[in-house]
């Protein structure tokens, strides 16, 4: 990881720069405190147009919607916003045709790019509208949320949701920028910290035990919003999934794929409950703890590791059972998750803190046997 100074108004701080570089194209994850007003002399640099589109929500545009259309007014770039709802709700072809609609119409001699200003659900809906429009314009990250910020709005994966599930239409179409500002972060109450804290504890089970200790350590102060702990954590995450993705940018090679440790089952928990009870770094956690308990029950993990997994997941304030839907549907669901082959279930386990497989054609008795053990 590159360490770079920027002067901010009276003090020094340090920006952390990853270098995401891929086969054709490559990229900046900027992590810094306080450095939105930066973002339009970035973009300038770029040279990917003069006339951005934002696409966010009511609630992120009154936030943080003056300042970043500053700092782009600064770099002579021209904005236009364009609200959607709040909630995985947007992320539906419907939302997506009427953005598309909405660019179309605003795209009168202009040399548009797409800027997604939010969280999890408007960047992958901003960038599935930017890989579809004029069969693909530039667009960056400009995420929001803890959990995009570490997870989301990094390596390309952008989509939609059908009935049948989470992110089941979509593309890989990689931003020319990803700015993480953290100091953002402050206006985020504790249950969406405790969300992107889910996903940071994935990142140090599949790759990082010093992560992991890192986050049993500094839990409560992540929780209270601390800004360097917070820079640290999307910093070293921001790493991993850039070191992951430009090793196996499209999942082909299965390296990808462990990215996905609690997803298999979570997203199913996600869908069962029709986006509404658990929030996605809830679902992951629970997810996460299935996961856990079938890497004990295949003979890969020790029951002390994945009690030493759980007691984190529990001390951030994590759902620690599954309430209110039905295993039926989770199996039902499960069976469009893309990870599946030729009907042969896929799922990535832990055989360690820092280490994770993909392991297929698990006995449905014992993923019944898992998910039960967290049914109330």
């Amino acid at each position: 990881m590159r360490l770079l100074v920027g002067r901010e108004v009276k003090e020094l701080m340090a920006v952390f720069l990853v270098k995401m570089k891929l086969k054709k194209i490559f990229y900046d994850i900027v992590v810094g405190s306080n450095i939105v007003h930066e973002i339009g002399l970035r973009l300038k640099k770029l040279n990917i147009g003069q006339d951005a589109v934002i696409i966010t929500n009511p609630a992120i545009q009154k936030w943080y919607g003056p300042s970043v259309s500053a700092g782009l007014k600064r770099a002579n770039i021209s904005t236009k916003i364009f609200n959607v709802p709040d909630g995985e709700e947007s992320k539906s072809a419907d939302m997506a045709f009427r953005c598309l609609n909405q660019i179309a119409a605003y795209d009168v001699k202009k040399k548009i790019f797409i800027i997604a200003m939010g969280g999890g659900v408007v960047g992958d809906l901003a960038g599935f509208v930017a890989s579809c429009y004029k069969r693909g314009v530039p667009y960056i990250q400009l995420p929001t949320s803890f959990l995009a910020q570490i997870d989301s709005a990094i390596g390309g994966k952008v989509g939609i949701d059908l009935a049948m599930g989470k992110n089941l239409a979509g593309a890989f179409y990689q931003p020319r920028l990803v700015f993480s500002d953290v100091a953002l972060l402050k206006t985020l109450d504790e249950r969406q910290i405790r969300n992107g804290l889910a996903e940071a504890i994935k990142y140090g089970v599949i790759d990082d035990k010093n992560l992991f200790e890192y986050l049993e350590k500094n839990y409560k102060a992540l929780l209270m919003k601390d800004l360097k702990c917070l820079q640290t954590i999307v910093a070293r995450c921001s790493q991993i999934k850039a070191n992951v993705v430009m090793k196996d940018e499209r999942e082909i090679k299965g390296i990808r794929t462990i990215l996905n440790f609690g997803h298999t089952v979570g997203h199913a928990i996600e869908a069962a409950s029709q986006y509404r009870r658990y929030q996605h770094g809830e679902a992951i956690a629970l997810g996460m703890r299935i996961a856990a308990d079938l890497s004990q029950r295949m003979g890969l993990l020790s029951e002390k590791k994945r009690m030493r997994l759980e007691q984190l997941i529990t001390a951030v304030g994590l759902p620690v059972d599954l309430k209110g839907v039905k295993l039926s549907r989770i199996l039902q669901l499960m069976q469009h998750d893309k990870k599946f082959v030729a009907g042969k279930n896929r799922f990535v386990l832990a055989y360690d803190i820092g280490g994770v497989k993909v392991v297929e054609g698990i006995p449905l008795l014992l993923i019944q046997q898992a998910i039960r053990a967290r049914t109330k």
